[in-house]
């Protein structure tokens, strides 16, 4: 569709959800308003500071760049700009609360229609498949960006080992549930636990990974520690953290923001210019320590590798 919205500053008054006391179910009838919770969050043009995580393992990445040139965020800007409802909607605030969220020792569950499942310590699947520097683009719904030299494998590898039936389409990631160390699970607004899905193929491609680290170090509680998704070309809330469960399943999976307003938030949810959100343009975006917009690439600048899976399919219907 062609986009109707201009790119406009953000107020800090859009940060934020209002915080309406409602039931859960009472909550999703009016979503279309409380959605607005994720609407154009503040994008900060400076970097940003705090000590709410330690000094990146290799702060030799900081020169690197992209396949596109573009160089890597700041440490800082990575781990203290953080969407991670769980913890606050606030993203200054996310690092200050997850400090000391225990993200080790951690393992994922992983069933449904394989012929192997089973329980992994992440320090076993670090072993297993060691962790390659993949630096990736993240696109967020919001219209932010960043570039992040994460530490992860490929999911597949994993997949394949627990061999999926045919009868094998999607797969399902479910994080953690913990309210007593994660405020934000208290709250009635949202229908907790997060839960997030992809078709299998996309689940199979080689830019999917499970993240273990990032910056040449490990991976902080509130970038998504003990292990999250990163699917580079899908906007941001696709690449689920905290993950403890994996399952293989049939038919498409239900995925929390889908769930609240499926009208905002579809099941693919692919880095697409030409589809507006329903409030906000996402031609352009704002990269986290630039000042200037610039135009947001489809499929995240990730077509030439991606586009092959959705041969035939209508975008702007299936979005």
């Amino acid at each position: 569709m062609t986009s109707l919205f201009q790119s406009v500053p953000v107020h800090p008054s859009e940060i934020t959800p209002k915080h309406v006391y409602l039931s859960r179910r009472d909550f999703i009838k009016v979503a279309g308003v409380l959605a607005g919770s994720m609407a154009l969050a503040a994008c900060a043009p400076q970097s940003l500071s705090s000590d709410s995580a330690p000094a990146p393992a290799d702060p030799s990445l900081s020169s690197k760049t992209d396949e596109l040139g573009d160089p890597v965020n700041s440490f800082e800007d990575i781990t203290n700009y953080n969407n991670y409802y769980e913890f606050t909607t606030d993203k200054r605030g996310v690092a200050q609360l997850a400090r000391d969220f225990p993200t080790s020792p951690w393992e994922v569950e992983i069933g449904g229609l394989v012929r192997k499942p089973g329980k992994f310590g992440v320090e076993d699947l670090v072993k297993k498949y060691p962790p390659e520097e993949r630096i990736y683009r993240l696109r967020c719904v919001e219209a932010w960006s960043m570039v992040i030299p994460w530490l992860g494998f490929p999911l597949w590898k994993l997949l394949k080992d627990v061999e999926p039936t045919s009868d094998a389409k999607y797969v399902s990631f479910t994080s953690i549930y913990k309210p007593e160390a994660m405020p934000g699970q208290r709250e009635p607004w949202y229908p907790w636990p997060y839960r997030e899905g992809l078709r299998l193929d996309e689940a199979m491609h080689d830019l999917t990974i499970l993240a273990t680290g990032l910056y040449g170090g490990e991976l902080p509680p509130q970038n998504g520690g003990g292990i999250r998704l990163v699917v580079p070309w899908k906007y941001g809330f696709k690449s689920i953290k905290a993950i403890v469960k994996i399952e293989l399943t049939a038919e498409q999976p239900p995925t929390l923001w889908n769930l609240i307003q499926p009208n905002e938030y579809g099941f693919y949810a692919n880095v697409n210019p030409n589809v507006d959100h329903p409030r906000w343009s996402q031609a352009t975006e704002r990269r986290i320590g630039e000042i200037a917009r610039r135009p947001t690439l489809m499929f995240n600048g990730y077509a030439g590798e991606v586009a092959a899976l959705y041969e035939g399919m209508d975008l702007r219907v299936y979005y």
